[in-house]
């Protein structure tokens, strides 16, 4: 009696070490997938290329992800979002700043947000639209990720606004903070960010304002 009472004792001791340090391997392969997804893509990153910079056996992966596939959902989130944690980017402190001060204030707000996440997440996207040209999960992802970013935006302008905003500008508004434009400012035509950011301010301004009916 007294050896499966400490024995059930140990065990509720050791689980919580278990579950960090399940977590903190989950983390390092998420991390080490993002860094060679982001350098070479889909289809030249292998399994064992990601174990071994994670410091894992290739079975781990298995174990924890089940597929390269499924691996690549989770680093997707990651680069979106900005991190591993499970809030919602709409309720995170980084995305509410942009209801907060006069509305010049929140559209560069806006603004900035918008172009730090492309420069984290947009080499992810490229690594996800390869995969998707093969692969059914990545397709689906994919195809979720324009109007997922159109539910961000609408969120956002809301908080610029203080209301409701229409349909036409939420639309113009995702069409001008998308990462085609910002990559295509910043990476095609060589604009600094600076450059980049104080035109996009500008756009913004226009778009935020109701089109004539």
């Amino acid at each position: 009696m007294i050896r499966r009472e400490t024995s059930k004792r140990s065990s509720n001791y050791h689980s919580p070490l278990r579950a960090k340090q399940a977590a903190e391997t989950r983390r390092s392969v998420v991390y080490a997938a993002l860094d060679l997804f982001r350098e070479h893509g889909w289809t030249a990153t292998t399994l064992p290329m990601i174990a071994a910079h994670a410091g894992v056996s290739v079975d781990t992966i298995h174990v924890i992800f089940g597929t390269k596939s499924a691996l690549l959902m989770e680093v997707v989130e990651v680069a979106i979002v900005g991190d591993d944690g499970e809030a919602r980017m709409v309720e995170r402190a980084d995305f509410t700043e942009v209801g907060k001060g006069r509305r010049s204030e929140r559209v560069r707000t806006a603004v900035r947000y918008a172009i730090t996440a492309y420069a984290r997440s947009v080499p992810i996207l490229d690594t996800l639209r390869e995969a998707a040209a093969s692969d059914e999960t990545a397709h689906a992802r994919l195809s979720r990720y324009d109007q997922d970013r159109h539910d961000l935006v609408a969120a956002g302008v809301e908080l610029i606004l203080g209301r409701e905003p229409t349909a036409e500008v939420v639309d113009a508004v995702w069409t001008l903070l998308s990462p085609e434009v910002i990559t295509h400012l910043v990476t095609d035509r060589r604009w600094s960010p600076q450059q980049a950011e104080e035109w996009l301010i500008d756009m913004m301004q226009v778009a935020l304002k109701s089109p004539r009916r």
